[in-house]
């Protein structure tokens, strides 16, 4: 399939500023795949579609505050730093995104807060937004972190356009995040509320919990017309043998298996065993899933409404088919559904 065929006209009053009130209250879509028929619900109606037995994959990774502003030597610009991934801990070296780029070269030296403790020089080039910076600062590596996150703020996404609210730092997190490494929420898990855990808990459904900490890579536009050369950033996965053990039961009892959100799906894809169950992992994966593909673990998914030429457009319409996922998506536009990471939510089954 073509690049273009995931193209739509997305009016931009659908693009969420804000999550629903309460987390379980966004409106969910129901699509069932071998009908196509879809239903209009609430995200806590969710729990009427799962019994006894059946297995939630969650993406337990959490979001660290990644945004940072600081001011460079001399002219005193003041330039946004947007930190990707710890390289070295020791040398405090970070692979990180710069703007305005075009004003930060190797050598320029960044101060950071009022007090100017913490600084930062510019060491490599790594792409034409990207730098590697080594930070300096006096100070044990735990009060370093510290004061990264104390200057950090979190890193909602680009499109929206207001500034970020105290109530971001809790609805831009899952309340089940353990493991701090992504710079950007799994959001499909932000609908979930502890009441509705709960319920589905005592209702019989089991959790397995993977770590897959989201990068900016995700999120990147795909710029090739031919899918199959697209390139998807490295992203770090965890998969314990708790987890491949509740779900291989789940996959040995045939029971529905729902991954909730993208990156729980192509955690699980990335660590199939050739006989279709689930392996330990730990490591890196770039798994890129879009038309035709044969999933292999799960049977259902949850995910929020994702953005014309996505990545993870492709992926929902590798799950649901092409020309349902278009109908989903007209429908949805319709029905007023608010797209991307504060959005409403889809159910596959």
């Amino acid at each position: 399939m073509k690049l273009s065929s995931f193209n739509f006209e997305l009016p931009d009053n659908l693009l969420a500023e804000y999550p629903s009130e309460h987390r379980d209250e966004a409106k969910l879509m129901v699509i069932h795949r071998e009908t196509g028929k879809i239903e209009h619900k609430m995200f806590k109606d969710l729990i009427n579609y799962f019994d006894e037995g059946d297995v939630m994959v969650l993406n337990n990774t959490k979001v660290f505050p990644a945004r940072l502003y600081g001011n460079k030597e001399k002219t005193g610009a003041r330039i946004e730093v947007f930190l990707l991934r710890e390289l070295n801990a020791e040398q405090r070296l970070w692979d990180v995104l710069v703007d305005p780029a075009r004003k930060i070269r190797i050598g320029n030296k960044l101060y950071f807060g009022d007090d100017e403790t913490l600084v930062a020089e510019v060491i490599d080039n790594t792409t034409s937004r990207g730098r590697t910076l080594r930070f300096l600062y006096d100070g044990s590596y735990t009060d370093f972190r510290q004061k990264l996150k104390d200057l950090g703020e979190t890193p909602l996404p680009k499109y929206i356009k207001r500034d970020v609210e105290e109530s971001d730092e809790d609805r831009y997190q899952t309340i089940y995040a353990k493991h701090e490494g992504a710079v950007a929420a799994p959001t499909a898990g932000l609908h979930f509320s502890k009441h509705l855990l709960k319920r589905l808990e005592i209702k019989g459904v089991d959790f397995a919990e993977l770590t897959l900490h989201v990068g900016l890579g995700t999120f990147n536009p795909v710029e090739v017309e031919d899918l199959s050369k697209h390139k998807m950033d490295s992203e770090e996965l965890i998969i314990d043998e708790k987890a491949t053990e509740v779900v291989n039961a789940a996959i040995d009892n045939k029971r529905r298996i729902c991954a909730v959100g993208t990156t729980a799906m192509r955690g699980l894809e990335s660590a199939v065993s050739s006989n279709g169950r689930l392996n330990t992992y730990e490591g890196w994966t770039n798994k890129f899933i879009f038309p035709p593909y044969d999933f292999s673990i799960a049977n259902c998914m949850v995910t929020n409404f994702h953005l014309p030429k996505s990545t993870l457009l492709m992926m929902i319409s590798a799950f649901i088919g092409h020309d349902l996922m278009k109908k989903a998506y007209k429908e949805a536009i319709l029905e007023s559904y608010k797209f991307y990471s504060y959005g409403d939510a889809m159910l596959i089954i």
